[in-house]
């Protein structure tokens, strides 16, 4: 991480944390430098895909989170706020969108997947910041996954019988389906904003097996659910939970991904 050094800016939400000034971006924005030139540290969360619906939906995978540092001057920064997939449909998917700030970005989720009742196509689940989670019967069989970005999240994890796995996390792999839905993969901490918090958890998976579903990943990821996935957390870059049928008699329904954010800190003057 490069020095931090003394400058001026507005934009965001900005509060003071020891000796840090701190701007927190939960929507799109601008970060304007009004003062001296200096190094800035940076979060980045993008958006989190939605968990997936139908028999049995898989968790949606977390928004990549990358953090860094990188001097500014005087000037006008675009600060981008991935928005979560939007989640209620049954074989939807829908991917988060990227964060951004001043050429660094974070990649969005990776949808999960599922099958609509009665049979049919199943769709796979899709790669992103973190994956989205397997299922037995994606077109590429119980070991395709869907894949993270390097350096900011997690592959999905694996279906079993009728049962599918947790979405990917920032911080470890969406985990295998077995007799359950798998869990959603763990996001990661940082501390940028003064207290640690965890961002970019994946969604847990579901499955018309069991009732038993997989829990939301630390860090905002939705829980599996019958028939209702569980939406993330907003600003945390989770993933949606996966839904699923109860009975044989309708389609489960995807949780929601989880909006992503941008904070950025200085050394306040």
């Amino acid at each position: 991480m490069p020095p931090v050094t003394t400058l001026t800016a507005t934009g965001g939400i900005v509060t003071t944390d020891g000796a840090y000034t701190v701007h927190t971006f939960t929507a799109s924005d601008t970060f304007t430098v009004t003062g001296a030139s200096g190094a800035v540290e940076f979060l980045l969360v993008a958006g989190g895909g939605n968990g997936g619906g139908g028999w049995d939906g898989s968790g949606g995978g977390a928004g990549g989170v990358l953090e860094g540092g990188i001097a500014v001057s005087a000037g006008t920064y675009p600060v981008i706020v991935g928005a979560g997939g939007a989640g209620g449909g049954t074989i939807t998917q829908n991917n988060g969108g990227d964060s951004s700030f001043n050429g660094a970005v974070a990649v969005g989720g990776g949808a999960g997947l599922g099958q609509a009742y009665g049979g049919g196509t199943y769709y796979n689940p899709r790669d992103g910041g973190s994956g989205g989670g397997g299922s037995h019967d994606a077109m590429s069989g119980p070991n395709y996954v869907g894949k993270g970005t390097s350096g900011q999240g997690h592959s999905g994890g694996k279906g079993a019988s009728v049962q599918s796995g947790g979405g990917g996390g920032a911080g470890a792999d969406g985990a295998d389906a077995t007799a359950a839905g798998g869990a959603g993969g763990a996001g990661v901490s940082s501390s940028i904003s003064g207290a640690p918090v965890y961002y970019g958890g994946g969604g847990g998976g579901a499955g018309r097996a069991s009732t038993v579903v997989g829990t939301g990943g630390i860090g905002g990821g939705g829980s599996g659910g019958r028939p209702l996935g569980i939406d993330a957390t907003p600003n945390t870059g989770g993933g949606g939970g996966g839904g699923s049928d109860t009975a044989g008699t309708a389609n489960g329904r995807s949780g929601a991904g989880g909006s992503g954010v941008v904070i950025i800190r200085y050394l306040t003057p």
